[in-house]
């Protein structure tokens, strides 16, 4: 045990902690030239976008300068705030993590809150300042920042290029001689914590586990501590740049287990496994489920591949257990799906997933939030959808999620990033400066109103420089209603939400005017509305399309032709009675840029 080493990388985003670990793989010889840039990063969308959607885990031998030989177990792990669940559980896994820095982008909001989670894991921190090869590389001031900001000691600090490999080596040797060895008993009961999974068709369910006590082998029975269901060992082994399999895996090891687990909610992230023999072990703190914080509705644009869209959801829960989905029925966009994601990032990555893995073509709806909806006779209720609101008279008060956010941004941009924060309803809860040049505004702002569009007008307000991390911080009573859109006097489910009372008519008269742009005209008029309860707030009207009836009269009485206008008349107010308005996708898209 005394020649292992467990280390994760964290980092914000965009740091460089994918190309560290192509540098790694390399030097230590596990590949000769990496064939791909970001070789852990096996998705198309992860290397588009250049970040760590899924952590994975490698096994690298290493021998030291020293002559010993040892096994690094490498978990490369998310950077973005969505995934923070995901990297608490990948820490605990470990007993060192390598802190990665830009030198051109310095300490950032994530990379705080990742520092952070390691400390609190009691984990020894290695800080790395990285791309000093560029010209912009600011050294003395990240070093500054890592003392002030994490009280990091500036000697502790190793400079790198992961893209030329330069400081690599002996990032390498640290890792050896600074990090700590596993602790824990081969003779004990088996105690496993599982901090990542992936499905495979053919296998089911495997878990990745790092194991704190006892051993596991092919043959042995296991217990999912949460679940309490027992499984059958068929197989372990350890991540190579694929699985290979070994005889067993014992206390320190970090590796997955084969047990045909089917069914995904069986297992979940953070979750203990113990020896069905020992049951009584206790599990390792810090396990929950992970909880959705953004909904929307997705639906089939051809109403018969809904059964299409089940089966790829089906599917995609295997590989990714922290969506929840439910069946959901609109008036407007007939069958579809509800489903819950970790933030608004999870939800892109998850829907653009959709339709590129699966091959789904979808429509989404506007995210939401979860509402916690007071009634007048006492009871609570938790909606994330605003059609299944109450009627008005049946609402108390409406509570909203609240989050703490806090926005790293450079001095001469902090003006800007206020006012922005400002105008989203937010309570201003402090400001540090934790050196000349940045400041950290903290503060209280519904997740509503970040959801939209709020980190993209921060990081527009700020050149790109600012960053942000946030964590839910309860929930607070406000003064909201639900609005609902009315076409040709229906109202369609789909387009109604929630928001504040004074800001209602704006956004009302915004969408119904987006609308009365992007829905056809008719040969019969159409009225769109938006209300509240039973008063409209806002109003447009579709004016019809008219054949000129008259065209054909080149005399005669007038009479005539008033006949013909009164038929016409008549004919317009009965085919309003039995016509019907389709409401085309582009309305659902415009409720996305309500605030353009």
């Amino acid at each position: 045990m005394k020649h292992i080493r467990n280390f994760c990388v964290i980092a914000h985003i965009d740091h460089g902690k994918s190309t560290l670990a192509d540098r790694i793989l390399e030097i230590t010889g596990l590949v000769r030239k990496a064939s791909v840039n970001q070789m852990l990063d096996s998705m198309d969308l992860e290397r588009e976008r250049g970040i760590t959607i899924k952590a994975k885990s490698v096994r690298i031998p290493y021998k030291s300068k020293n002559g010993g030989e040892y096994v690094l177990n490498l978990i490369d792990t998310p950077g973005h705030v969505d995934f923070n669940y995901e990297v608490s559980r990948s820490l605990n896994a470990c007993d060192g993590a390598v802190l990665l820095v830009d030198a051109t982008q310095g300490v950032e909001a994530q990379t705080i809150a990742n520092a952070n989670l390691a400390l609190d894991a009691g984990l020894k921190i290695i800080p790395v300042i990285n791309k000093i090869d560029l010209p912009g590389a600011m050294v003395d001031d990240c070093s500054l920042q890592l003392y002030s900001m994490l009280g990091l000691r500036i000697e502790d600090i190793l400079l790198v290029s992961a893209k030329d490999g330069t400081g690599v080596s002996e990032l390498l040797e640290a890792i050896v001689d600074r990090i700590p060895p596993p602790w824990g008993s081969t003779d004990e009961p088996l105690k496993c914590l599982i901090f990542d999974s992936f499905y495979d068709a053919y296998r089911g369910v495997i878990p990745h586990i790092r194991v704190f006590s006892g051993c596991v082998k092919p043959g042995d029975k296991i217990m999912v501590k949460s679940t309490e269901k027992i499984f059958e060992v068929e197989e372990v082994g350890y991540f190579s740049l694929g699985l290979a399999q070994s005889p067993g895996l014992q206390a320190g090891d970090v590796g997955y287990i084969v047990a045909l687990i089917r069914n995904a909610g069986e297992i979940h992230v953070g979750d203990t496994v113990v020896s069905a023999d020992h049951p009584e072990v206790p599990a390792i703190p810090g396990f929950r489920m992970s909880q959705s914080m953004v909904y929307c509705g997705i639906y089939p644009i051809i109403t018969s591949d809904y059964a299409r869209l089940g089966a790829a959801l089906e599917k995609f829960k295997l590989n990714d257990s922290s969506v929840v989905y439910e069946k959901e029925n609109s008036a407007a966009l007939g069958y579809g799906y509800r489903i819950g994601f970790l933030g608004i990032l999870h939800m892109e990555i998850a829907l653009e997933r959709l339709r590129r893995e699966y091959e789904q073509d979808i429509i989404a709806t506007m995210p939401s939030v979860i509402y916690k909806v007071v009634c007048t006779n006492g009871d609570i209720l938790m909606l994330d959808n605003p059609s299944k609101f109450p009627p008005v008279g049946q609402i108390d008060h409406i509570e909203e999620p609240i989050i703490r956010a806090r926005i790293i941004v450079p001095s001469d941009y902090v003006g800007p990033c206020m006012e922005l924060a400002e105008a989203k309803r937010s309570s201003l809860v402090g400001i540090e400066h934790p050196d000349d040049r940045r400041a950290i505004l903290i503060y209280d702002l519904p997740l509503a109103e970040m959801i939209t569009d709020f980190y993209d007008r921060l990081k527009s307000v700020s050149r790109g420089y600012a960053s942000m991390d946030y964590e839910l911080n309860g929930y607070r009573a406000g003064d909201l209603v639900k609005v609902d859109i009315l076409v040709n006097n229906g109202v369609v489910d789909a387009l109604s939400y929630i928001s504040p009372r004074d800001s209602a008519s704006i956004k009302g008269r915004a969408l119904i005017y987006k609308l009365s742009r992007v829905i056809p005209r008719h040969l019969f008029k159409i009225p769109l509305q938006a209300a509240i309860g039973s008063q409209v707030i806002a109003r447009a009207d579709i004016f019809p399309m008219r054949k000129d009836v008259i065209a054909k009269c080149y005399g005669g009485d007038i009479t005539r032709k008033r006949k013909l206008l009164e038929k016409q008349k008549e004919g317009k107010k009965k085919m309003k009675m039995v016509g019907f308005v389709e409401v085309p996708q582009e309305a659902f898209l415009s409720l996305m840029k309500i605030e353009e």
